[in-house]
């Protein structure tokens, strides 16, 4: 299983993870800029890394995320979340076009509600995630 993660994650970096994650890590240096949107440029970094190597990990919940992460998250969404979610909908379409593309276009659009709403999340092995519920 990890001999085909390590081969799905290196097609994905080639077809769309380098973009995407470059996109993550332009609004990552954006937020940094505007001081009081450190947390969401740390959250866009974690985020920039699970799109850069999205096979074998996953996202889950936080147990101590609550109403602030909630309040961030839409924040995000109105000033850069949608761009992401629009960026991996663009990317996905072409991904489609091919038969070889359309697991990872698959993948593209799974990564929409992370892009959508990153505060209160970690990433985690899949093994982590599901041994720890």
């Amino acid at each position: 299983m990890k001999v085909l993660n390590l081969l799905l994650n290196l097609l994905w970096l080639i077809f769309c993870g380098i973009w995407m994650a470059l996109a993550y890590t332009l609004a990552a240096l954006i937020c940094f800029v505007l001081i009081v949107t450190i947390p969401f440029g740390i959250a866009s970094l974690r985020i920039a890394g699970f799109v850069l190597w999205p096979f074998g990990r996953t996202t889950v919940e936080r147990p101590d995320a609550g109403a602030p992460s909630f309040v961030g998250n839409v924040i995000w969404v109105i000033f850069a979340g949608w761009w992401l979610a629009l960026g991996h909908l663009l990317t996905s379409i072409p991904l489609f076009l091919s038969i070889v593309g359309i697991p990872f276009g698959w993948a593209n659009l799974k990564l929409i509600p992370i892009s959508l709403m990153p505060l209160g999340r970690d990433v985690v092995s899949t093994d982590q995630a599901f041994g720890g519920r």
